[in-house]
């Protein structure tokens, strides 16, 4: 057992918040689209977004490749959090039903691994448009090894 796993919960928690918001740093389309990573904790993820205009497709729905988008960054991101920190997660797979048309203020993406493997992660995540869910993603992450 590493010694992370013996530390204080808190510590543990900073530790790994430090180590992806250094990550999120090079997240240049998560900054684009005005997205920020509200909670951090291992395996699990949470993103909210203010609706904007430029969020929106000729409906006036929140277009569906940034909710594509989101589900992707919260279960990706879970992922990370689970492996070394010299170690990547890429998206291998990604399918991802719409519920409900996205038309509210607020975006929330809930992302978190159902089970973690050597090369593998399977992850869910959910997108919620204020109260209502509107898109439920399932994920494969394929862990990168450093050369």
């Amino acid at each position: 057992m590493s010694s992370e796993n013996h530390a204080p919960a808190s510590a543990t928690t900073v530790d790994l918040e430090t180590r992806i918001r250094r990550k999120l740093l090079g997240q240049g389309f998560m900054h684009l689209i005005g997205a920020e990573m509200t909670i951090i904790t291992p395996g699990r993820i949470e993103v909210e977004l203010t609706l904007e205009n430029q969020h929106l497709q000729q409906r006036g729905f929140a277009h569906g490749g940034l909710i594509a988008t989101l589900a992707d960054l919260v279960a990706g991101f879970a992922a990370v959090t689970l492996v070394p920190d010299n170690f990547g997660v890429v998206t291998s797979d990604l399918k991802i039903s719409y519920l409900h048309p996205g038309v509210g203020r607020q975006l929330r993406a809930i992302g978190w691994v159902l089970k973690p493997g050597r090369r593998l992660h399977f992850c869910e995540a959910e997108v919620w448009c204020d109260d209502l869910m509107i898109a439920k993603a399932s994920a494969t992450m394929a862990v990168i090894e450093p050369v």
